[in-house]
């Protein structure tokens, strides 16, 4: 079975009232950064901050008198979010599987609008494999997230309400995950508009779609930002539609999406999760693409943990050069700790942390070395302050790029991480 665009058009007429139409809004900043003109579709301000209500309230309101068995979804969170929200709304028991790493946001939000919740499984194929036998056993409709018809009819609303708002577009940069959205999209969109590209996006740890349409397996597996899209096997249905309509596919890397996440918060002030800043990281990635064309982009969800977001805008200073981690040797003697943190102060830099390390290391046991986090104005403020330590004495380095997880040489000339 597959779709057309009167049953996207139709799923629209069915959640009209129900979910929010978000606004796009377009994007100075990133667009001159970027060379791109782009376009935002801030799906994150739906209620659950997720498109997937779409597709969830689509599949619901089909069920009619089955819907009193109630109904049985796998998720990483936001598939979950919109079941379980639209399912209470509509008096339907909700029983969501989910694997055992979602984030503890995702989990809590989904029982908060009254859905069951049971983690099972270290990703989504364990989760839907004891979804299916939970449906089986309790005779509950399974909810799939993204292969089913209704579901994808649902996502595709998405596009339209883009395309409403910006007619002109030239491309449209949409998540992959299992392949729903990007299925749905493409079905409108391509019928609205033949001559507007398509471009999925997929984390490259999860390159499933891609490998799928080219007919190898997918390289997958690895912890990632990006739970949302951490799929191992797309949709049959999705991937259909995929190869008749989506023009590319690109990945992008874990760092690419983590830079795209600190972007969206400074600059556009808005919280989004790894799935939902793909995209982003796409353009920025592959500006050959996109540079001077009018770029749609799809923000998709906003359900990021709030660890997790602090961690990522606090590597984000640190690649910015405006927080830098400093190991200085010193003498274990009165005044020495004294001398470097009059130095730093004096070359303007503000100390946030510091600590003695008098075990574990290789020095003289009458020497320390000091473990100092400084706030920082950018890279070549990093390398003053360093290159200041040398010249007063002191053997000093940086501890570290968190993105590579390797320590910086003992020199002041690497003390630029531009």
């Amino acid at each position: 079975m597959s779709i057309d665009f009167e049953d996207v058009c139709a799923a629209a007429r069915a959640i009209e009232g129900a979910v929010v139409r978000t606004p796009v809004i377009p994007s100075r900043l990133l667009s001159d950064l970027s060379g791109a003109q782009i376009f935002l579709k801030m799906e994150n301000l739906q209620y659950t901050a997720s498109f997937k209500e779409r597709g969830a309230l689509v599949k619901l309101l089909s069920l009619g008198e089955q819907a009193r068995r109630g109904v049985v979804a796998m998720s990483a969170g936001n598939h979950a979010l919109g079941v379980a929200f639209h399912a209470q709304r509509l008096g339907i028991p909700a029983t969501i599987v989910m694997p055992r790493g979602t984030p503890f946001i995702k989990v809590a939000n989904t029982r908060f609008h009254g859905a069951t919740v049971e983690l099972h499984g270290d990703d989504l194929a364990e989760a839907a494999a004891h979804a299916h036998a939970l449906a089986e056993i309790s005779g509950a409709i399974f909810v799939h997230p993204y292969d089913d018809p209704r579901i994808i009819a649902g996502q595709g609303t998405l596009a339209l309400e883009f395309l409403a708002q910006v007619p002109d577009l030239d491309v449209l940069v949409i998540h992959i995950g299992g392949g729903g959205l990007i299925a749905g999209c493409a079905v409108a969109a391509k019928h609205l508009r033949p001559q507007l590209r398509i471009v999925g996006v997929e984390s490259e740890r999860y390159a499933s779609m891609r490998h799928a349409v080219a007919g190898g397996p997918p390289v997958i597996g690895g912890s990632t930002i990006a739970e949302g899209i951490a799929v191992s096997e797309p949709g049959i249905l999705p991937r259909q539609i995929v190869e008749r309509l989506v023009d590319d596919i690109l990945t992008v890397s874990e760092a690419s999406i983590e830079a795209a996440v600190q972007m969206l918060a400074e600059i556009e002030k808005t919280v989004v999760e790894g799935a939902g800043a793909a995209a982003v990281a796409a353009v920025f990635d592959r500006r050959d693409l996109f540079a001077g064309r009018r770029t749609g982009v799809v923000i998709c969800g906003g359900n990021i943990d709030a660890r997790l977001l602090a961690s990522v805008l606090m590597r984000g200073l640190v690649r910015a050069g405006r927080l830098a981690g400093i190991r200085v040797s010193i003498g274990d003697r009165p005044g020495e700790l004294a001398k470097v943190a009059n130095l730093i102060g004096q070359l303007g830099g503000n100390i946030i942390e510091i600590a003695h390390q008098r075990l574990f290391h290789r020095l003289s046991v009458k020497m320390t070395e000091l473990d100092v986090v400084v706030e920082t104005r950018d890279d070549a403020h990093v390398r003053e302050i360093v290159e200041g330590l040398h010249n007063l004495g002191f053997a000093t380095r940086l501890t570290g790029d968190p993105l590579s997880g390797t320590e910086q040489a003992d020199s002041p000339e690497r003390a630029s991480r531009g």
